[in-house]
């Protein structure tokens, strides 16, 4: 996720299938397994699975979708190079072939990549998959009026950065080759050891030309999947899919239910209702995209059956204190270190629905392997903070006698920017000596504010969540200098354009070795992390109910959602 400013919507969207929702290192057996609630535990093929979402599953199309590991719903129609391991846990955040027969063969410099199709693949209507329709899937997801997607093809194909898509410019993309009908290969500007995962979204899905009906595209896209579209109404608010007759399977999906019948633009208070009840066919339902509150926690956790039919998740996220240095008194380091150590976690977590549902962080890269997690805390001050410390470095700061700052945050109930959040740390911040007033903004000024490098404040609360789970989408963003968008939405909230940390960033995206280069961003996340430029507050922990009749239940760290490809239904 590129854009926190998405990042909130597409945690709720995960559901029908955006890029993220929530991850699951917790998510092993003992949580969550095959058998669902009671009855027989052996995933049989068959019945209807209906999704409760509260986000609709807009812009079908994949050249529209912001997607990670080929998303939730839309992996059951469209089929990428790559996609992510269907597995719990940490397994499930490697990356793993799907069309292609392997992740990818780089060149010597990574800069250039090549794929072989599988044989045999076959669309919706029994005609075969080409290495030419996924370069045209990619083309066309250039063109304006069907953006949305990834930003990343545009960057990192050669000569691609004005291209205009297939209905302006017919030649396509010179930096994109198909010297036969099973071998595609890519032409990059620069060195990417994680091209691998960026083939796992859905603008790298096949799409037949002589089908393409550009923007009417997303009513019935062609499947190349299991599940083919039959029905979409109202942009996404009720989608039905059924089987696809020439779907050959493939070693990811299970594919169990006959049917899946998604129905969207629902309550989340509804949703969990609906699920807790499990009357009629909600039994064999499930969300994508609808998490417990804390409310809703107490009362399932008090129901040992309720209890059972939770599945629990972490995706690869953080919430985060950000300083914009240019901006006084976060100009002085000790003030920015100061605060660092007057934070009380414990507060805080309480404040985001405690912590079943919130994990403190004293890093920046989550707590998970894939990311290069390093445990660091260059301002230790404990769980409940460090009041005394702050104030000496406050009074070496200049500010013996204190000083008042104003906090920024949203008005929205996220329970990550929001006021309960802002509250904790004006209440912890006070212990120090330090006056805090909070600036509350209605989400949409509070993004436009934030996301501005010439109306960012100097002291408010952000969060980032991962295109893909790996330390480059998430650290790049947010402090590689490069990425400084003077006008426009800009992420790279303290305006860091250190030459060593925009170094070390190219010399890991040069690596194949992805375990290498996740040592690499912990290594890096640590020498930010020094500077104070923002303080990491909590990761999020995603908790889901699922219907009674809902079986082989897998939440992997990649999305931290049920995987609605592996669920089967009593």
């Amino acid at each position: 996720m590129r854009q926190p400013s998405l990042i909130a919507r597409r945690v709720a969207a995960a559901s029908v299938g955006l890029v993220v929702a929530a991850g699951a290192a917790a998510c092993g057996p003992k949580d969550n397994d095959a058998k669902g609630a009671g009855g027989d535990s052996t995933p049989h093929k068959g019945g209807t699975l209906t999704v409760l979402n509260s986000q609709p599953q807009s812009d079908f199309d994949p050249a529209r979708l912001y997607t990670s590991g080929g998303g939730n719903v839309p992996s059951l129609v469209f089929r990428t190079l790559t996609t992510r391991n269907r597995e719990n846990g940490a397994a499930g955040a490697k990356v793993v072939p799907d069309l292609a027969t392997d992740t990818g063969r780089p060149n010597k410099d990574a800069t250039v990549w090549t794929y072989t199709l599988k044989p045999g693949l076959k669309y919706e209507d029994g005609t075969p998959i080409t290495s030419a329709d996924i370069k045209y899937g990619i083309e066309r997801s250039f063109a304006p009026e069907l953006s949305g997607g990834a930003p990343y093809l545009r960057d990192w194909l050669t000569g691609a950065a004005k291209y205009q898509g297939p209905y302006k410019d017919k030649k396509g993309l010179s930096a994109i080759e198909t010297p036969d009908a099973r071998t595609i290969v890519f032409h990059l500007n620069k060195p990417e050891g994680e091209f691998p995962y960026l083939a796992t979204q859905t603008q790298f899905a096949p799409v037949p030309q002589a089908k393409d009906k550009g923007t009417k595209y997303e009513e019935h896209p062609v499947s190349s999947g299991p599940y083919r579209v039959v029905r979409n109404d109202n942009d996404g608010e009720h989608v039905v899919l059924e089987r696809n007759p020439h779907w050959s399977g493939d070693d990811e999906r299970k594919a169990y239910p006959d049917r899946i019948d998604v129905r969207s633009g629902l309550d989340s208070s509804v949703i969990n209702q609906r699920l807790s009840s499990s009357q009629g066919a909600d039994a064999a339902a499930v969300t994508t995209d609808t998490n417990l509150g804390p409310a809703e926690l107490a009362r399932v956790s008090g129901d040992k059956k309720l209890a059972d039919r939770v599945g629990t998740g972490h995706f690869g996220y953080t919430n985060y204190i950000a300083f914009n240095p240019k901006v006084k008194p976060f100009d002085n380091p000790k003030v920015r270190e100061a605060i660092a150590y007057a934070v009380d976690r414990s507060s805080v977590v309480n404040a985001a629905g405690g912590s079943a549902l919130a994990e403190p962080a004293t890093t920046f890269l989550p707590d998970q392997k894939s990311f290069g997690y390093t445990p660091y805390d260059p301002f230790p001050a404990g769980k409940s903070g460090n009041a005394a410390k702050a104030k000496e470095l406050l009074k070496e700061a200049g500010y013996a006698k204190g000083l008042t700052v104003t906090l920024t945050h949203s008005n929205d109930k996220n329970f990550e920017t929001s006021p309960e959040i802002a509250t904790a740390l004006q209440d912890a911040l006070k212990k120090a000596g330090i006056t805090v007033k909070l600036q509350g903004l209605e989400d949409n000024d509070y993004r436009d504010k934030i996301h501005g490098v010439k109306t960012e404040p100097g002291f408010f609360l952000a969060h980032w969540g991962a295109d893909w789970p790996s330390g480059g989408p998430f650290l790049a963003p947010i402090f590689d200098g490069r990425q400084i968008v003077e006008d426009g939405a800009n992420f790279n909230t303290g305006l860091l354009n250190d030459k060593s940390v925009n170094d070390e960033i190219d010399a890991i995206n040069k690596l194949t070795d992805l375990n290498a280069a996740a040592v690499r961003w912990g290594a890096l996340d640590k020498k930010i992390g020094a500077q104070a430029l923002t303080v990491p507050l909590f990761h999020p922990v995603y908790k889901r109910l699922y219907g009674s009749d809902v079986r082989n239940i897998v939440i992997s760290d990649w999305t931290g959602v049920l995987d609605i490809s592996q669920v089967a239904v009593k």
